[in-house]
């Protein structure tokens, strides 16, 4: 892309942020408001990851909107100062409605997701929002280091489906459905301009909806870190930038299609709908808060995909901004 036309995707993009900004600002319609009509119980929602950054800006959003948010975190003190912040600066605006506490949760760890969800069903009976946001990164700027790649696959894929595995039978039944919401990146695009597999037979499967099973998405990554012990990994086959992250995050595009699958066929009162987003270039810790859009506006997709009224509901698709895009 030359000059010219990366000005104008710049452009592009500053107009879509600048037409969101507008759209946040419009408060939902009475109709619209679906976890308004489970009182007098409140929708309750799940954030993983959210003592910082966006999980934590989700969080503080879905709470704002009336939810009873489990802001999950790793660490104790972090999370329980998180819920602290949200409920002070609640308080000084004279909002007393807004319902957040926080619980231990590592979803690198099968045990503490078994605890959380138990913990979840014993306290609460059942949940009505589950946001998957919990990722690791550790690469910045120009490099490509795969030295945590283990670590990061466990995390952002691993971890999401551990999560979804444990949590989706306890979503309450509802006339309006549940939400399922993975935090990704448009970096995990099977055929993405900058990005892609070079493996076209896999980038074929991936990208072909009878195909995918949990065997493929597995397999996938599984390979790719037997490369990295090996010392064997190509940039030629795997995706060239930030590898290791764009797997884990392919991985979670693809298993939010799969899991879609599995999900549409389930019965009125009982529906759950999984989507995928890209909360874009975000200044937040993981990218060394070198990112062009504040948390608040990268948080705004997943609060709108978890608030669609129903009859706007959609599954298994990717979003961008408030828009649809491509796998």
């Amino acid at each position: 892309m030359g000059k010219k036309g990366k000005a104008a995707a710049r452009e592009r993009r500053e107009q879509r942020r600048q037409e969101v900004t507008l759209l946040r600002a419009v408060p939902y319609e009475l109709s619209q408001r679906w976890w308004d009509g489970l009182a007098p119980a409140r929708a309750v929602a799940v954030v993983t990851g959210a003592n910082r950054g966006i999980g934590y800006e989700i969080s503080r959003q879905l709470a704002l909107h009336g939810l009873h948010v489990i802001l999950a975190s790793r660490d104790a003190s972090r999370g329980q100062e998180a819920v602290e912040s949200l409920l002070r600066e609640a308080a000084e605006a004279g909002d007393t409605s807004v319902d957040v506490e926080w619980q231990q949760l590592d979803v690198t760890d099968a045990a503490s997701v078994e605890a959380f969800a138990a913990w979840t069903a014993r306290t609460h009976g059942g949940i009505h929002v589950l946001v998957n946001n919990a990722g690791v990164n550790f690469n910045r700027g120009a490099d490509n280091s795969v030295e945590f790649a283990e670590q990061v696959i466990e995390t952002n894929y691993f971890g999401t489906k551990r999560m979804i595995e444990a949590m989706t039978p306890l979503f309450k039944p509802s006339p309006y459905g549940g939400r399922i919401v993975n935090v990704s990146s448009r970096l995990g695009r099977a055929d993405g301009r900058r990005n892609r597999i070079g493996d076209a037979i896999l980038k074929e499967q991936l990208l072909t909806d009878d195909c995918l099973s949990e065997e493929l998405i597995d397999g996938m990554v599984m390979k790719f870190l037997e490369q990295v012990k090996q010392d064997s990994w190509s940039s030629i086959e795997w995706p060239q930038m930030y590898t290791d992250y764009s797997i884990s995050k392919l991985a979670v595009n693809t298993y939010t299609r799969l899991v879609a699958r599995r999900l549409s066929a389930r019965p009125e009162g009982e529906k759950i709908y999984i989507n995928c987003f890209c909360p874009g270039w975000v200044k937040t810790a993981m990218t060394g808060w070198e990112g062009n859009i504040s948390a608040e506006e990268g948080a705004d997709t997943a609060v709108w995909l978890a608030l669609l009224p129903q009859e706007e509901a959609t599954i298994g698709k990717f979003f961008a901004e408030r828009r649809e895009i491509s796998f």
